[in-house]
């Protein structure tokens, strides 16, 4: 897939609540042409928009996600906590990102976020219901993953569908796993990132993408060493 240089970063995180219908509007109101976001699952085996393991952080809920039902999560506020004017903000679902980015053109990184124990399950769902709406002519979602468990079944799910190893720092047998899940790319911290971890990287055939980079001049450093594409708060068009 082609991608653009700078992808929002769970929307336009620094400028509205992340992974929120507002903050995938924001960042195509910026100019981004596409857009990352985390999906886990409900209690009741629901995929949802929602980057942590729990509430607190940016609902005003509290306790685990996967320990509510979708109809409890869709009652809570997950605005007002990033400011007044996103007061009543709802946690989404993944079909409703996947029909907003659908009506914004704004192509996607789907993130896997599995909780413990349902790894499989929730690549499973979450990759059967993209599957099912994402438009057959539609540039393919590109899948990413900390979870190689959760790659192994976005593979043999949806074989098409390109992959991104997702990691920290870049590990040693970073070659070998992205061999192994068949992964077009590696997706990591940009901190860990410098000219000779790039280039090894891309002698591989594979792209780099950097996260989370919101600093111009950081941007434009790892764009002009080849990073394929930078992750940011603060998207912009490019």
């Amino acid at each position: 897939m082609i991608l653009p240089p700078v992808i929002g970063h769970r929307g336009a995180a620094g400028l509205a609540p992340e992974n929120t219908l507002a903050s995938f509007r924001r960042a195509a109101g910026l100019g981004a042409r596409m857009v990352e976001f985390d999906v886990r699952l409900s209690s009741d085996s629901v995929p949802v928009v929602f980057h942590d393991d729990d509430l607190e952080r940016t609902s005003n809920g509290s306790g685990p996600v996967a320990a509510r039902t979708l109809a409890e999560l869709k009652r809570l506020d997950a605005g007002r906590w990033f400011g007044p004017d996103f007061a009543g903000e709802a946690i989404p679902t993944l079909a409703e990102v996947l029909a907003l980015c659908r009506d914004l053109d704004l192509a996607v990184n789907l993130e896997i976020k599995p909780d413990a124990g349902r790894e499989a399950e929730t690549a499973r769902l979450a990759l059967a219901q993209a599957q099912a709406l994402w438009p057959a002519r539609a540039p393919l979602p590109l899948v990413s993953s900390f979870a190689g468990s959760c790659l192994e079944v976005a593979l043999d799910l949806a074989p098409a569908w390109p992959r991104g190893l997702l990691v920290e720092a870049i590990p040693e047998d970073w070659r070998a796993r992205a061999e192994r899940l068949g992964c077009c790319g590696v997706h990591a911290n940009h901190s860990g990132l410098d000219a000779a971890t790039i280039a090894v990287i891309m002698a591989s055939g594979r792209r780099v993408l950097a996260y989370t980079v919101n600093d111009r001049t950081r941007e434009s450093e790892l764009l002009g060493l080849g990073v394929a594409a930078i992750f940011s708060d603060f998207p912009h068009s490019s």
